[in-house]
């Protein structure tokens, strides 16, 4: 049986194919290329104090690695602290179930702007095998592999091979990939070309998902954006362009801090589970 609806979707790219063109190198051209900010991108913090009241279970240290493209290297903030790790790190350290599992927090973000699905892979394998397993690694991949083109295909079987050498020779724990973003509503994509962007996005991130569900100590995390947006307005409407930076394509601080909230709860459940404690 014919699907009208996914004929019907095709004609319309087709149609506005010369439109779609335009507009993408219409941003390409105009689009203020915004730095990645200053800052340290490792170090080692002290989480357990022997007045704080929480007893340590060991005197392990957790090991978190964050991998990805410009928005894990905090690209929208003029500075690390303003960044996601930045915002990243100070809730963890606060966070009652880190602190009472782990004595430090060793931190690392490896994470470049325009990085695809294909590039994080390679830095993967380039980079130097730990002296410890990783605990958990956050992944943020899949705005370039969208504004690429990358096949489905490819981009399957790089988030595949990922997950190989991230389980292989970084003796990660918790993989946890983050969602893509809503493409649709970045400010810097105009209409229709962001309704075909935003499409494209959602068709990776549905394979994203799949892939997640297959693998054993593989998580995907659904970022909440409809709840960052109601946190900050209060309950009250708001204009989501102040979720994103300057260029209107990359998160801003704000939502970077919204962001950090979220995956520390993810994390917490992770590391809190019957079979964390476990493994502790």
């Amino acid at each position: 049986m014919v699907d009208t609806n996914k004929l019907t979707s095709i004609a319309k790219d087709v149609l506005f194919a010369p439109v779609y063109l335009y507009q993408g190198r219409k941003i390409k051209r105009e689009t203020v290329r915004l730095p990645e900010p200053n800052g340290e991108r490792h170090g080692m913090v002290e989480l357990s104090k022997a007045d704080d009241g929480l007893s340590s279970k060991s005197q392990e240290t957790l090991n978190l690695m964050v991998v990805g493209d410009s928005a894990a290297a905090g690209v929208g903030s003029q500075t690390q602290q303003e960044a996601l790790v930045g915002k990243l790190i100070p809730i963890l350290e606060q966070n009652a179930v880190i602190r009472s599992n782990f004595a430090q927090l060793n931190w690392s973000l490896q994470a470049t702007t325009g990085h695809t699905s294909f590039d994080i892979l390679r830095r993967l394998y380039v980079l130097p095998t730990p002296d410890q397993p990783i605990d958990v690694m956050l992944l943020s991949v899949g705005v370039n592999d969208t504004t690429s083109n990358v096949s489905v295909h490819q981009w399957q079987q790089q988030i595949e091979d990922t997950i190989d050498i991230a389980q292989r020779k970084f003796g990660v724990r918790e993989l946890i990939f983050l969602s893509l973003p809503p493409m649709a509503q970045m400010p810097a994509i105009p209409s229709p070309l962001n309704n075909f962007v935003g499409a494209k996005a959602s068709i990776l991130d549905e394979i994203l998902q799949k892939v997640c569900a297959a693998h054993d100590g593989v998580n995907y995390m659904a970022t909440d954006f409809a709840r960052m947006i109601k946190e900050h307005g209060n309950g009250q409407p708001i204009d989501i362009a102040v979720m994103f930076a300057s260029d209107g394509f990359h998160p801003s601080s704000l939502m970077y801090g919204y962001w950090a909230q979220q995956i520390v709860e993810n994390m917490t459940q992770l590391l809190d589970s019957p079979t964390a404690q476990t493994d502790c």
